[in-house]
C-alpha cells in the first residue's frame, strides 16, 4: 500500500517555491526546443540524406510516439523508488540523447535518436507534472502549470526563428548542441530543488499489478472523457506545428526567418490564454473558466474554414489558430488538473495513463493532418482541426458535470 511522504503541499508562491517548477520547465523547454529549432531545419535534413520532403513531420511524429512509450514504467517507477530519481535521471538520458544523433548518417537514423529524445517527454509528464501536482495545492498548482506552460512556450515561439539563426552560421547538428547544453542546466537545477513527494507505493512493480492498476484507470470513465478532452484539444496546435514548415516555407515560399517569424502570433495567442487562466484561476471557478475558453477555442478553428473557399490564404489561417491558441491556453492547465485527480490511483499512474492517452491522440491527429494535406492542402488542415475541436468540446461536457465539488471551490 502506497506510504504517503511527510511533504506538504505548498499554498502561497514566492520565489524559492517557484525554483522547483523552473527547473522543471527548463528541462521541459529543452526538450520542446528540440523540435522547434530544428523545424527550419527540416528541409536541410531530408536534402542531406536523400529522404523526401513529406516525411518532414514524421519527425514530430516519432518524437511523440517516444513521449508515448515508457510512460506506463516511469509513473509507476515514480511512485515506488521517487520521483527525483527517475526525473533526475530522465535529464541525463535526454542530455546524451541530444549528443548522439550528431553522429546519425541517415534519416532512419536521424528519426530514432528523435524518438530517444521524445523518451525525455515521458519523464515530463509521468514524474515532472505529477511531482507539481502533489508539491502545490489545486489552485496554486494551477496557476504554476499555467505559468510553466507560458516559459515552456517560448521555444515554439523563438525556437523557429533561433533554429533559423543557427542555419545560417551553422549546420544543423549545432542545434542538438544547444539543446544538449540547456538541458544540463536543468539537470543542475533539478539536482539542488527538486523536493521529494512520491506516495512511496511499497506494492512490487510488477506487470500484473500495472495491468491492473492501469485497468482501473482506464475504466473510470470521467478520467477518459477528460484525458480525450485534453488530448483533442491539443491537436490542431500539434498539427499547426508540424506542419507549418511546409504551409508557410514550402508552399508559401517564405524563408526561415520569416517562417519563425509568423509563428508568434500562434504561440501569442497561447500565452494570452495561460496568463488569463493564471489571473483568474482564484477569482473564477475553474470549470468557468474552461467553458470560457470554449469560445476562443471554436471561434478561431470557425474562422479558418474561409479556407475552405481561399486555401491559399496563409495569413488568415495565422491568425485563425491564435485565436484558437487563446482558448487552447485557457483549458490545458485547468483540464489537466481536474482530470489527473478524477482517478484516486497513484498520481504517478494516473499521470502516465494521460500522458500515453495524449501522446497517442497527438500522434494519430498529426499523421491524419499529415496525410489528408498531402491529399488536399489546407483545406484539410482548417476541416479536421475543427472537427478536433468540436470533439473537445463534447468529451469535456461529458467529463464536467461529474466533477468533485472541491474542484470548483
Amino acid at each position: 500500500m502506497p506510504q504517503h511522504t511527510s511533504y506538504t503541499p505548498i499554498t502561497h508562491l514566492t520565489w524559492s517555491t517557484l525554483l522547483f517548477p523552473l527547473a522543471l520547465v527548463l528541462f521541459e523547454f529543452a526538450t520542446y526546443i528540440s523540435n522547434d529549432m530544428i523545424l527550419p531545419g527540416m528541409p536541410a535534413v531530408v536534402r542531406e540524406f536523400g529522404a523526401s520532403p513529406t516525411l518532414i513531420p514524421s519527425a514530430m511524429t516519432v518524437c511523440l510516439l517516444g513521449g508515448a512509450s515508457l510512460q506506463w514504467l516511469l509513473g509507476p517507477l515514480s511512485d515506488r523508488i521517487g520521483r527525483r530519481p527517475v526525473m533526475l535521471f530522465g535529464a541525463i538520458f535526454f542530455t546524451f540523447s541530444c549528443i548522439g544523433i550528431l553522429w546519425a548518417h541517415h534519416f532512419w537514423g536521424f528519426l530514432f535518436f528523435r524518438f530517444l529524445q521524445g523518451i525525455g517527454l515521458c519523464f515530463i509528464g509521468a514524474v515532472g507534472y505529477a511531482a507539481i501536482q502533489e508539491s502545490f495545492t489545486e489552485k496554486m498548482a494551477i496557476r504554476v502549470m499555467a505559468m510553466m506552460a507560458n516559459v515552456a512556450l517560448i521555444a515554439p515561439l523563438i525556437g523557429p526563428v533561433a533554429g533559423a539563426a543557427v542555419l545560417q552560421v551553422a549546420d544543423w547538428r549545432w542545434i542538438f548542441i544547444i539543446v544538449a547544453l540547456v538541458s544540463a542546466v536543468s539537470l543542475l537545477g533539478l539536482w539542488h530543488q527538486m523536493p521529494e513527494t512520491a506516495p512511496m507505493d511499497r506494492t512490487p512493480l510488477r506487470l500484473m499489478t500495472l495491468w491492473q492498476d492501469y485497468g482501473k484507470v482506464f475504466r473510470n470513465q470521467r478520467f477518459v472523457y477528460g484525458g480525450l478532452a485534453l488530448g483533442l484539444n491539443s491537436v490542431p496546435l500539434l498539427g499547426w506545428i508540424a506542419l507549418a514548415p511546409v504551409i508557410l516555407m514550402q508552399n508559401a515560399g517564405l524563408s526561415t526567418l520569416d517562417y519563425g517569424l509568423w509563428q508568434i502570433p500562434v504561440f501569442a495567442g497561447l500565452i494570452i490564454g495561460n496568463l488569463v487562466l493564471a489571473k483568474l484561476v482564484t477569482h473564477i471557478p475553474i470549470h468557468t473558466l474552461i467553458r470560457l475558453g470554449t469560445y476562443p477555442l471554436l471561434l478561431g478553428l470557425l474562422a479558418a474554414q474561409y479556407l475552405l473557399h481561399a486555401p491559399q490564404q496563409w495569413l488568415w489561417l495565422v491568425i485563425s489558430m491564435g485565436l484558437a491558441a487563446i482558448g487552447i491556453g485557457m483549458i490545458n492547465a485547468a483540464l489537466y488538473r481536474l482530470t489527473l485527480f478524477a482517478s484516486a490511483q497513484s498520481k504517478g499512474t494516473v499521470a502516465a495513463a494521460l500522458g500515453m492517452l495524449n501522446m497517442v491522440i497527438f500522434a494519430l491527429g498529426i499523421e491524419l493532418l499529415k496525410w489528408a494535406y498531402a491529399q488536399w492542402g489546407n483545406r484539410s488542415f482548417v476541416l479536421i482541426s475543427l472537427i478536433c475541436g468540436i470533439a473537445a468540446v463534447c468529451a469535456r461536457r461529458a467529463f464536467l458535470p461529474g466533477a468533485h465539488p472541491a474542484t470548483t471551490a
